[in-house]
């Protein structure tokens, strides 16, 4: 299995675990609850999962303690945040995309339990150089 696959099966997982948290819990609670509860899930699996993991930034080559934490650092190679909010707004994605790019890690879950339905608009999968991924041509201008 390649580096894709191996990370497309990791964040399968993960969405199967938050699908069954937000059927059991449903929309409306805080964030700790679903965090809770998929750390939970999390660990009942074979995966290695990190939660409230440490993020410093290296910054002029010292690193640096900015107090940034990772809700689930999964298999050392998934970042997942997880929201529990009215609306997913640009600012999460970039949040997520700037903490794959700090960490170097392909591909990070974005997570908003505050829906309906989890497959209807509570998942966004960010990704950042992620292997195997076909490169588009640049337009001619």
């Amino acid at each position: 299995m390649n580096e894709g696959e191996r990370l497309n099966q990791i964040t399968e997982n993960i969405i199967g675990i938050a699908i069954e948290v937000h059927r059991a819990l449903g929309p409306g609670l805080l964030e700790s609850a679903y965090e809770t509860c998929m750390f939970y899930d999390l660990r009942q699996t074979d995966m290695k999962v990190k939660h409230q993991k440490h993020l410093p930034i290296l910054y002029k080559g010292i690193k640096l303690d900015c107090s940034y934490r990772l809700d689930f650092f999964v298999e050392d190679s998934v970042i997942v945040e997880l929201k529990s909010v009215e609306k997913l707004l640009p600012i999460h994605k970039s949040q997520l995309l700037s903490y794959l790019k700090i960490s170097g890690c392909k591909v990070g879950l974005l997570i908003n339990f505050n829906v309906n339905m989890l497959k209807k608009g509570g998942i966004k999968r960010v990704v950042n150089n992620f292997p195997d991924s076909p490169r588009s041509p640049r337009p001619l201008r």
